[in-house]
């Protein structure tokens, strides 16, 4: 069956193909997350996976045209992580935890990269210019993998918030290691290019030009979202601006992720709105998706397993070292950090295992990294990469799910999505009102006597329930 209809896929009309193409990607991606979902592995994991069995290696279920046509999914689901992690970054949380999550930061990415290089110039003998631009890219961080771990567990606390930060601020310090180490690369390449200072200076003026533009349009995004906009309208504009920045970002060469960022957190802090990241927290879902699935589709298993060697090793051998140090570099930079900045034990021991996956930013570094250093090397970076952020993803959501549990943000037991009967919604809305009545009359003055909940009557209980349930008839009975 699976091959007539890669049949029919590789060969039919390009509209068709791509919405069945599309269409097999969402029911299988879906399909996989039953089983992951008894296995209690996040849906990330099950995304990688299904992509994996749709590629070429397996089903083939996905043509390559298909494959290539969607190259944009990437930025786009990049620019929603990145707002949605931008609305962690308000200025009342910053001013008393950003310096601990900035030395944390620092040392968690730059260890990694200290680590990674160690292993690949001195114990695999490596040449300087690859080992150099291999390391700073083990510093970078994917959020998106740990967002919707988070987002399916309902993790929160300090923990879930210094992580947040820290994975947020973790590309700009991957950014800026990424443009030194290939500065350095081109210095000492064989070509004869110099060190130019414009190699260096050139990458962060592009990212600095699109963390202005973002902040810009956040306090555009402001002004065309008033509070009087339907749930629509504010859903299709900000979603037309995220679009729009996204072109800008592709114009300038750089990742949307930092402008993003930028813009949800300028957004945040002149509106205080929460309800626009709830929204885009529901439309979100099938583009992560999309982007998951193909970044399995894309993965190129031949390439470590077909004899390819860089400076007479193995790349799979480079992987998997890659793979195993840059994890130790992570979990000891983390450690270290957290022991610097006096946080708890909790946070302390488990934070590093939560920075494991590595996907779009390193990826995308690595493809500029694989043009400008070009030939077999480049080549190698970007296999070597490619590979091993399928492997970050298929543990990576798993492990970022543990620390959770062990750092106890979130209750292990509970279920992913809780569902209500209507008798206990009722309950709850009415205990909510009670709780609220109460705040209000510790705000008035201090001989006014507060309302037992046993002193609310069924019929303004009654009344509570029709005021919040307008369309429901059992609450308009006589």
């Amino acid at each position: 069956m699976f091959a007539h209809l890669a049949e029919y896929l590789h060969g039919g009309s390009p509209t068709s193909t791509a919405v069945m193409t599309v269409a097999i990607m969402l029911m299988f991606g879906f399909a996989l997350t039953r089983i992951t979902k008894l296995l209690k592995l996040p849906n990330v994991t099950a995304y990688i996976i299904t992509g994996i069995l749709i590629g070429p290696y397996c089903l083939d279920l996905v043509p390559d045209g298909v494959a290539n046509a969607t190259v944009f999914l990437p930025n786009i689901a990049l620019a929603f992580i990145a707002f949605s992690t931008g609305q962690f970054f308000r200025l009342s949380a910053l001013r008393g935890n950003g310096s601990k999550v900035l030395v944390i930061t620092v040392l968690e990415a730059c260890v990694a990269s200290v680590f990674v290089f160690v292993a690949a110039y001195f114990v695999l003998g490596m040449d300087l210019a690859f080992s150099a631009v291999l390391g700073a890219l083990a510093s970078a961080t994917a959020p998106a993998s740990t967002m919707m771990t988070i987002r399916q567990t309902g993790a929160h606390g300090d923990f879930v918030n210094t992580l947040l930060q820290v994975v947020a601020l973790d590309d700009v310090v991957g950014l800026i290691a990424y443009s030194v180490a290939v500065s350095i690369a081109l210095a000492l390449s064989a070509s004869g290019a110099g060190f130019d200072f414009r190699n260096v200076a050139l990458p962060i003026i592009m990212n600095l030009a699109s963390v202005i533009i973002g902040a810009l349009l956040g306090v555009f995004m402001k002004m065309l979202i008033t509070p009087k906009r339907s749930t629509d309208n504010r859903l299709i504009i900000s979603v037309a601006i995220l679009f729009g920045f996204c072109g800008i970002c592709e114009m300038l060469g750089v990742s949307p992720l930092l402008g993003c960022m930028f813009m949800s957190t300028v957004y945040i802090n002149i509106t205080d709105d929460d309800k626009l990241f709830k929204q885009l927290n529901y439309f979100s879902p099938p583009i992560l998706l999309l982007f998951f699935v193909r970044s399995g589709v894309c993965f190129e298993l031949d390439a470590l397993t077909g004899g390819h060697n860089q400076g007479g090793t193995s790349l799979l051998t480079l992987g998997v070292v890659y793979f195993l140090v840059r994890i130790a570099g992570k979990y000891a930079g983390a450690f270290m950090g957290c022991l610097m900045t006096g946080k708890n034990k909790l946070v302390r021991n488990y934070l590093g295992l939560a920075l494991i996956p590595q996907a779009g930013v390193a990826i995308g570094l690595a493809e500029l990294g694989a043009r400008t250093l070009g030939g077999t090397t480049g080549s190698a970076l970007r296999t070597v990469i490619l590979a091993s952020s399928v492997l970050y993803e298929l543990i990576g959501p798993a492990c970022a799910k543990i620390s959770l549990a062990l750092s106890h943000s979130y209750d292990k037991n509970a279920k992913d999505e809780p569902v209500l009967t209507p008798k206990e919604e009722d309950k709850l809305i009415v205990n909510m009102l009670i709780e609220r009545i109460r705040e209000i009359q510790q705000e008035l003055p201090q001989h006014t006597q507060a309302v037992p909940a046993e002193a609310l009557s069924p019929g303004i209980q009654h009344a509570a329930l029709r005021h919040i349930h307008p369309n429901n008839a059992k609450y308009h009975q006589a």
